[in-house]
């Protein structure tokens, strides 16, 4: 298999090497796995991986060292002081558009990704999760924290500039205005177990357990329906849009699809067998 510096991919499970959980861990751990644009590329390489290989059926995504992400990598956005006032770079854009190209055409992406990613991800946050890095760590479908993890948004008391990486989306629907509000003009750190009290990750669990809880949730996601990931977040984003009678409309209309489909058959003869439904794989396309 083909790794980076900056990020690797192993494979978990009960056959070793065949597992079909996947781990992608960011390892440039001496700067804090900032987001320069090689670790990018690389992470949505290794995505796209996850998608086509139909043997996987859940994906954690973790980092190495004291921080999960820090964010853009400020060192690698040449000419900032000069952008900074509005200069123009070496190919005549200002750093700001630069940078909103690079997000348009990299970034947000990679959020996308990991949203639209056929499997369940577990986002294991170790450390800080910063900047940009917030969006990264919440665009999984389950977080979770280790004890000594913090989320910090230092954009705009700091930088002047707005939450990034679909940061103002997830914390808004998952906190409520006031508490994006307040963490985004404010800059105060957000630790790890206040952030599960609040409901921004699904839980806080011991630094040294982090990694095997991760793969623990991941192996019990790995068991669902092919498909029930993107079905919940369909309906989840559909009811955040919706009114309540058009969101009864929407289920309804799901359940005559799924109804009847082989996944819904083993579940009903399951239960009706007293033992664990064995759901059929992912299949190509």
């Amino acid at each position: 298999m083909n790794s980076s510096p900056a990020v690797r991919m192993e494979r978990h499970g009960n056959n070793g090497d065949s597992g079909e959980i996947a781990l992608i861990v960011l390892q440039d751990s001496a700067r804090m796995n900032p987001l320069g644009r090689p670790l990018q590329l690389r992470l949505r390489e290794l995505l796209a991986e996850v998608r086509e290989d139909t043997s996987l059926r859940a994906l954690v995504l973790t980092a190495e060292g004291r921080g999960f992400c820090v964010g853009a990598d400020l060192s690698s956005m040449g000419g900032a002081q000069g952008g900074a006032q509005g200069g123009a770079q070496a190919d005549g854009r200002t750093l700001g558009a630069q940078t909103a190209d690079n997000m348009h055409q990299l970034s947000n992406r990679l959020i996308l990704d990991l949203q639209q990613l056929p499997v369940p991800v577990v986002c294991a946050i170790n450390g800080a999760a910063a900047g940009a890095g917030v969006g990264l760590a919440l665009a999984g479908d389950v977080a979770l924290a280790a004890r000594s993890a913090y989320f910090y948004l230092p954009f705009l008391p700091r930088l002047g500039i707005v939450p990034d990486l679909g940061t103002t989306w997830f914390i808004e629907r998952r906190l409520g205005r006031a508490r994006a509000l307040g963490l985004s003009l404010l800059g105060d750190r957000l630790g790890a177990q206040q952030a599960a009290d609040w409901g921004l990750v699904w839980a806080c669990v011991d630094d040294e357990a982090l990694r095997e809880q991760a793969l623990a949730t991941a192996a019990r996601l790995a068991r669902l329906p092919a498909g029930a990931v993107l079905e919940a977040r369909r309906a989840l984003d559909h009811a955040a849009a919706s009114t309540l009678e058009q969101q009864l409309h929407y289920e309804a209309e799901r359940q005559r699809e799924l109804v009847g489909a082989p996944a819904f058959m083993e579940g009903v003869k399951a239960f009706m067998q007293k033992r664990e439904p064995v759901f059929a794989p992912r299949q190509p396309g």
